[in-house]
């Protein structure tokens, strides 16, 4: 993993509005919860602003949006969000992938279809999502800290967020940047092609596709052959993203998004390797001269709305406490004897396996 400069992950703020809108025209393919609309990202920051800024005893319709910046260059290079409660607003649709058995006695013959039925279950789960990222940084640490960040944030105020969490992945797209997915089962219903109707849920909700969508199941046998191999397909430019998404804990679920089939993780927070292998340290400045090498990890301060996420490396003293730089607890906005959050930047071998649950 390569690494780059001096990055922060914080709160978005209204100055962020051009930076975000500029993300969410440059992500590949575009994003349903991250719609290149000035309005609604505007919106979205001010929501965020209100959430950090209200007592929350249990997750509900709050939302949390970050910023990546890279204080090198004094640019912002990536977003991501936290929806405390998928379906607060609107119920959060999915198909979920089920098999029927047909049977006849008299014929002795048994079948088993598999169908895609419309769902709402994931409508309780806090969900990670809108998250773009500027294509310098693809394939860097600023990746891993910008979608892991978020953990960081939900490990410190678990009250907030629901005890499973999700992550939806973007579908696969043909060649042309279509999806197979909605030409064979959306675009019955609605006159708009994919890239339109995905442009409409963003700036809207998603929820006016379930009230049009066929409510019996659909039997994969009736669809297009290029669409039955789509489900449950991530868009290949995220695949890293799921890979570091699997090693961190999460599995697939039998949900897929219900425009372009794209797969959908899950996870109890109980077993996410950020969340089970992160400590408190208290900060120890020195030079950064001094500072021994080690492995980098993850660094957080215990400021709600002014939270801060770095990557430092993980030195600690014989007395358990942190060793930073001046100019990195200056970037955490944290003195000597604060304690910070934090933990290995490294992650497992990843493990690709459906949820136990749903088997």
């Amino acid at each position: 993993m390569r690494s780059v400069g001096h990055l922060l992950v914080r709160p978005a703020q209204s100055g962020d509005l051009a930076a975000i809108e500029r993300l969410a025209g440059g992500s590949t393919p575009r994003l349903t919860n991250l719609p290149a609309h000035r309005d609604r990202l505007e919106e979205r920051i001010a929501r965020s602003n209100r959430s950090l800024a209200h007592n929350v005893d249990f997750p509900g319709d709050e939302l949390y949006t970050f910023v990546l910046e890279d204080r090198d260059l004094g640019e912002i290079v990536g977003t991501a969000s936290i929806r405390a409660q998928a379906g607060a607003q609107d119920a959060y649709y999915t198909y979920r992938q089920e098999t029927l058995i047909h049977a006849s006695q008299q014929l002795n013959l048994r079948h088993e279809v598999q169908t895609l039925s419309l769902s709402h279950e994931m409508s309780e789960v806090s969900l990670l999502c809108a998250l773009s990222l500027d294509s310098r940084y693809r394939g860097t640490s600023a990746a891993t800290l910008l979608r892991r960040a978020r953990l960081m944030f939900i490990a410190q105020y678990p009250e907030r967020f629901a005890e499973t969490l999700g992550v939806a992945f973007p579908g696969y797209l043909d060649e042309a940047g279509g999806s197979p997915f909605w030409d064979s089962v959306g675009r019955h219903f609605f006159e708009q092609g994919y890239h339109e109707i995905n442009l409409l849920a963003g700036v809207r909700s998603k929820s006016f596709i379930a009230e049009v969508m066929p409510q019996f199941p659909l039997y994969l046998p009736l669809l297009t052959p290029q669409a039955r191999a789509a489900i449950g397909r991530e868009h290949p430019a995220h695949e890293p993203a799921l890979q570091e998404m699997l090693a961190e804990g999460f599995v697939r679920s039998r949900h897929v998004d219900i425009f372009d089939a794209g797969p959908v993780v899950r996870a109890e927070r109980q077993r996410l390797h950020t969340l089970t292998h992160c400590g408190w340290h208290p900060v120890r400045i020195r030079p950064a001269a001094s500072l021994p090498d080690a492995e980098p990890a993850m660094v957080a301060n215990q400021q709600l709305a002014d939270f801060r996420c770095t990557v430092a490396r993980y030195a600690l003293t014989p007395t358990g406490q942190l060793l930073l730089s001046e100019e990195q607890a200056a970037l955490l906005g944290v003195e000597e004897g604060r304690a910070v959050l934090v933990a290995p930047l490294a992650l497992p071998n990843v493990e690709d396996a459906l949820d136990e649950g749903e088997l």
